[in-house]
This record gives C-alpha cells, structure tokens and sequence, in this order.
C-alpha cells in the first residue's frame, strides 16, 4: 500500500494576477513572487505527510523554460497546457485533476482564488480526506470560504510563501492585534 499524500495543485497565473493586479498594482518583480517551494513544505508540515505539487501553466504561446526549470528544481510537476484563446486550459486541467483524486484517498490543497473550482472541491470535502485551499483571504472567492469542512489558508500569513510583506490591509483578530505593528 502506498503512502498517503497531499497533492498541492498551483493556479499560477491566478495567484500572479492577484498580486500583480491587486495587491501590487503592477507586475510584480522577482523578488516579490511567491516561494513556491514554501507551499510544498507548509502543506507536508501541516498535514504531517509527503506533498505533491502539480503547477499548470498556460502554454499556448510559449514555454517558459526558465521558470519550467526552476519548477523541476523545487520539486513541482509542471504541467504546461495548450488551447484556443478562449480556453481556460488552467482551469479545465485543474477541475478534471481534482475529479480525478476523487477516486484516492490522497488530500488536496488548491493554490488560486477562482470559484470555478467550488463544486469540484465541495465534492472532495469529507470521508476522512482534508482538502483546502491556499490565497490570499480578501480575494479568495466567497463561495470556496462557504464550504464546509474546506481548510482555508493565508498564502503569505499562514504558508509564509514570500520574503517581504506585502502591502496588504488585513483584518486582524483582535487576540493577534499588536499596536506596535501599526505604530511605525
């Protein structure tokens, strides 16, 4: 019998556009990217098990090969995807990956903000898998926060997956409010 694992699958352009279009308000520069490798380790630390990552990148013009590489080096599968333009080739290979591991007993965490995924992994929730969801919590979509049983976590507060903070407004629990964090 094989061992239990947890697959981490990655909506990166949805992840990017967020930031860059949201938060940032440009394209956001190297450094303020995502540790991707973070997200790997916080859902084996969290969930006390080997993870998996799968990260679907939207081929259909080109291939980033640098970044393919470094994906390899941090021990994602990458997962380039080809369509006509008014495809989403990420979105349709994420919902049948998740319809998929609605066959095994393995946990799923998805990294992406996108409603499109709600029914998919609403369907994942229960019978002793623990399924969740990686984003940024002010524009992770309401529906994915309805879901029962769905774990949800914060991609920079809770996975640390970047290096500086972000310039976020965030609603603090007032049990974590410090006054020293906005006294400066």
């Amino acid at each position: 019998m094989s061992e239990r694992r947890s697959w981490v699958l990655v909506d990166g352009e949805n992840i990017d556009a967020t930031l860059g279009g949201s938060i940032l308000g440009r394209r956001p520069q190297p450094e303020e990217r995502p540790r991707w490798d973070r997200l790997l380790t916080f859902v084996t630390e969290r969930w006390a098990q080997p993870s998996r990552g799968l990260f679907f990148l939207n081929a259909s013009s080109h291939l980033p090969m640098p970044f393919v590489q470094a994906l390899l080096a941090l021990g994602y599968t990458p997962v380039p995807l080809s369509g006509d333009a008014d495809e989403k080739v990420v979105d349709i290979a994420i919902q049948r990956t998740l319809r998929t591991l609605a066959d095994r007993d393995d946990d799923v965490v998805l990294v992406s903000h996108d409603r499109d995924f709600v029914d998919d992994l609403a369907a994942l929730v229960g019978g002793g898998r623990r399924v969740g969801v990686i984003a940024f919590t002010e524009f992770r979509s309401a529906e994915l926060g309805a879901i029962p049983g769905l774990e949800l976590f914060d991609i920079e507060y809770d996975a640390g997956a970047f290096d500086a903070p972000l310039p976020r407004v965030r609603v603090v629990p007032i049990d974590e409010f410090d006054p020293a964090d906005f006294l400066r």
